[in-house]
């Protein structure tokens, strides 16, 4: 079960603590009209989980995996593209999917702090996969029947994608954890350090509340709740235990992605992931 290790990167199996949200920090960016915001959060989810995915194109352990990576990586991609493209237009700055993908720093971004954990090994991938994957099927679900039909449109095509994804990551979380002694312990301690992170895709705010007023309209409860229950039944044939007893609440779980609060591993995958469109700004291919 050896991973590709990034540079810098903690030991396969390891994930380390990010920092607490703390309003007072040093560096932090304004934050952009409510239904701006709430499409750079979208899209930067996927951006920076389909970056993370490409960093095993040649390391999976099988090459079907390794090919499977990379396309759940492409679809995320595709994904980031479509709600870039959809926030450029809604921000009105004429700035398209590429300028907001490669020429904004780190506290621009808005990504959950679990899609920019390093890679760790192979456990670590597929655990934080399926968390997510659960997390952004049922979101898709609900933004799909959503009163704003650019966003509806590219929830509706996502989604059927992203139920594939969840078939595949919640397959390996089981094949994983009701494998070999070595599996099992290594997907449980995926899971153990992973959950930290798992609360901020359900956390509620400002932006959520405004822009239901334009007929984006999500319980995070409810949704909270049924991710839970998918999770706990995977966990279950996986013979996986939940941490803290399953619960994604408390004073333990690790915020401020949102608003642009990040561990030090998202600058270092920028670097490489906005280098190429940095040093050669404008060109074209």
């Amino acid at each position: 079960m050896g991973g590709h290790e990034e540079e810098g990167a903690p030991a396969a199996g390891v994930v380390l603590k990010a920092p607490a949200f703390n309003p007072a920090g040093p560096r932090t960016a304004p934050m952009a009209p409510p239904l701006v915001e709430y499409l750079l959060r979208l899209g930067d989810d996927r951006l920076v989980l389909g970056h993370r995915l490409s960093e095993w194109c040649g390391h999976a352990p099988v090459l079907e995996e390794d090919i499977a990576m990379a396309n759940i990586a492409l679809d995320l991609i595709g994904h980031a593209s479509a709600l870039l493209a959809l926030a450029g237009r809604e921000e009105g700055q004429g700035r398209d999917e590429d300028a907001l993908a490669y020429f904004r720093d780190g506290v621009r971004f808005r990504n959950a702090l679990l899609v920019e954990v390093p890679n760790g090994d192979f456990a670590v991938t597929l655990v934080r996969q399926f968390l997510f994957d659960a997390h952004s099927v049922l979101l898709w679900d609900r933004l799909a029947q959503c009163g704003h039909a650019g966003l509806a449109a590219i929830a509706a095509k996502a989604l059927k994608e992203d139920q594939y994804h969840l078939r595949h990551s919640s397959g390996w979380v089981v094949r994983l954890g009701d494998g070999t002694e070595e599996s099992h312990r290594r997907a449980q301690a995926a899971l153990d350090g992973l959950w930290r992170f798992t609360g901020e895709l359900f956390e509620m705010d400002a932006v959520d509340a405004a822009v239901a007023a334009l007929g984006i309209v999500v319980d995070h409860e409810a949704r909270r709740a049924l991710w839970e229950g998918m999770v706990a039944d995977v966990a279950q044939r996986a013979t996986l235990t939940l941490p803290e007893g399953g619960a994604t609440r408390g004073a333990f779980m690790r915020m401020g992605g949102r608003r642009g609060f990040h561990t030090e591993h998202l600058g270092h995958l920028l670097a490489t992931m906005q280098s190429v469109a940095r040093a050669h700004p404008g060109a074209r291919w």
